[in-house]
C-alpha cells in the first residue's frame, strides 16, 4: 500500500520543490501541496502536468486520486504572509 511519505519522496525525487506536503492514509486518495520555482509562469494546468510528469506511470499504476494544490515559491510566501 502507498503512503503519504512515499508519495512525497515521489514527487521530491522527478521534481525541484522548495515545499511538499502529502496526507492521504488509506493508500489510494491523497491530498498535496506542492511548491516548485518550476511553476513560475505556468497556468494551475501546467503546473499539475509537471507534477504529473514527474510521478510517471505511478499516476496509472499505484495513485487511484491525487488532489494538489500548486503554487510557485512566491505565490506560497504571499498566502504564508497574509494568514
Amino acid at each position: 500500500m502507498l503512503s503519504a511519505e512515499t508519495l512525497k519522496s515521489y514527487i521530491t525525487q522527478g521534481l525541484a520543490c522548495e515545499h511538499v506536503q502529502v496526507l492521504g492514509d488509506d493508500g489510494q486518495h491523497f491530498e498535496a501541496v506542492i511548491v516548485s520555482p518550476l511553476f513560475a509562469g505556468k497556468n494551475m494546468v501546467q503546473q499539475h502536468q509537471l507534477v504529473y510528469q514527474a510521478l510517471g506511470d505511478r499516476m496509472r499504476e499505484e495513485i487511484h486520486a491525487l488532489s494538489m494544490r500548486t503554487f510557485t515559491p512566491e505565490a506560497w510566501s504571499r498566502l504564508n504572509a497574509a494568514r
